[in-house]
Formats: C-alpha cells, structure tokens, sequence
C-alpha cells in the first residue's frame, strides 16, 4: 500500500534521526534571533515542525512555541512529547499557513523548503511568512545545496532502521529538471511479524541566487548565508545552507 513517507514514519522518525544535533541548530538559532533583539519569551514559529524535534529544545531555551506541520500523524508524536502542552500545535499544510496573529521569528529545518517542489509554491510559503513576521522579525531556514544533491542523493540508496522498524530508499536525481525523487519502502515491527508500507516523497533543489530572488520578491532582506548551522562561510561542498532572511519593514 502506498502512504506519505512522514505519516508512515512517524513513530519512529525521532529514532532514525538520533544523530541529528537538534540542541546544537537551537543553540545556534538563539545566537542568531539574540543578535537581533529576539529574545527568551517572544513567539517564534516552527514550520514543518515534523514531530517537535526542533521545537521542544527552542521551548526549552525559553521561547513561545507554535509548530506547524501538515502530517497529523507527526504532529501527534510531537504532542506526546515531555513539554509539549506550552507548544501551539497547528496542522496546517506550509502553503495555506494561517496564524491567530504575528511572531517574532520563523524557522523551518531540514529540507522543508526542498519537499515544496513547486516554485511558486515557494513563492506562496515565503510571502505567507512574511504576512505573519512582525516587520523586523527573522526567518531562519535551511536547504539542500546542488552539491548534496548531486552527490549524496544522486543514484544512491539507504537505509535506516532500528527495532521497531525499517527504512530503505532509492534516489534517482534529475539535475535537469533539478528534482530528486525518493521511492520509499518501510517495514513497521508489527508483533512477530513486519508490515510493509510503499511511498514516495521529492524536493527541488534551489539555488541561492534563486533563494535570494524569492525571498526579495517577498518582502524580505537577505542578511546572511551559513554553512549549516554555524558560522562558517558556505563552500563548494557545503551540503546544507542556512539563509537568515529580514522582513522588511
């Protein structure tokens, strides 16, 4: 049967990615907002929160939490998580957001960007954000480099697993098109026996010229651009970009 990969993983999305350093991109994300005045006790947005990962430990530094996401399933996993009673949990797809009012700052991790495949799409996220960024207020994302794209997806395949399930895709990247397609198979532990899930999930690669576009077409100010989460410039093989973008005010 065929399902959407984060509603099928759900339950153990947290477990296949444990070596994702969430404490390390909060931290880092603090840096950034307490530069520009944001500060413990102003209200950030977390889009595509997925199951909390990132939101709980900026909760946890003091933050007012809203997380938005369009899988259910990953936003009930979140809710089972120690904390998350003082998170605002939405599920609202990132294309038809819709917040009760402003926040100061907006974040968005791994590859949210990447899944909207649809440039105008994109378009459509960004001046959402926009609407709901107090003017001054920060969005902080990441995306996928073409170098990852090329090389760490390309023709490769994985797989991820523990005790309770197992994960294998393959990749076939279209540097034309500038797609990657991901055709998913998972295994859920079911008792002594497995249940097999097919799905199938993509992400676009976007440059950061065509990033920097967007972005301005949307009413924002590009303030820097980060190899990963951290200070360091972006190289050629950077795999991950972190943007800082500025609503204008």
């Amino acid at each position: 049967m065929t399902d959407n990969l984060y509603d099928k993983i759900a339950p153990f999305y947290a477990a296949l990615n444990k070596d994702v350093p969430y404490e390390k991109m909060a931290a880092h994300i603090q840096k950034i907002l307490a530069l520009h005045g944001i500060k413990e006790g102003d209200t950030l947005l977390d889009l595509g929160c997925g199951s909390g990962n990132l939101t709980l430990p900026l909760l946890r530094l003091g933050y007012d939490m809203i997380g938005v996401d369009a899988s259910f399933s990953m936003l009930s996993e979140a809710r089972n998580s120690e904390g998350a009673e003082r998170v605002l949990w939405l599920c609202q797809d990132a294309t038809e957001l819709d917040l009760y009012g402003t926040v100061k700052g907006t974040v968005s991790s791994l590859d949210t960007l990447n899944h909207i495949t649809d440039k105008e799409d994109v378009k459509k996220v960004l001046r959402l954000v926009h609407t709901f960024l107090e003017p001054g207020g920060l969005f902080i994302f990441d995306i996928n480099s073409p170098y990852k794209f090329s090389t760490v997806y390309g023709e490769n395949a994985y797989i991820l697993e523990n005790e309770d399930a197992f994960c294998a895709w393959q990749n076939h990247y279209d540097k034309k098109k500038g797609l990657c397609d991901f055709f998913v198979t998972v295994f859920e532990r079911d008792g002594k026996h497995y249940r097999r899930y097919d799905t199938y999930a993509a992400e676009r690669v976007y440059s950061l010229d065509e990033m920097e576009a967007m972005l301005k077409e949307a009413g924002f100010r590009l303030l820097s651009i980060t190899d990963g989460y951290s200070d360091k410039p972006v190289k050629e093989d950077t795999l991950r970009f972190t943007v800082t973008a500025e609503a204008c005010k």
